[in-house]
């Protein structure tokens, strides 16, 4: 996978966060919940494109390991 279909792939990830969190219930818990998700959710697709401008392996790494994290919040949440 190139790293434009990776932004792309992203970027849908994104989108199809805040479609799921628009579902959620409209409750102290759902908004909590919400919130994080959509943070977390589209944190993946902005820092992924912070890795796309990394200037060496360890930035690189660096970054890439912020967007693992965030993906995994995602997850949780």
């Amino acid at each position: 996978m190139t790293s434009e279909e990776l932004k792309a792939r992203t970027k849908k990830f994104s989108l199809m966060v805040i479609d799921v969190v628009e579902k959620l219930p409209n409750t102290i818990s759902g908004r909590a919940i919400a919130n994080q998700i959509v943070r977390s959710g589209s944190s993946v697709g902005a820092n992924y494109r912070a890795v796309c401008r990394a200037r060496s392996d360890r930035e690189f790494i660096s970054k890439m390991s912020i967007v693992i994290e965030e993906a995994d919040e995602t997850f949780f949440g």
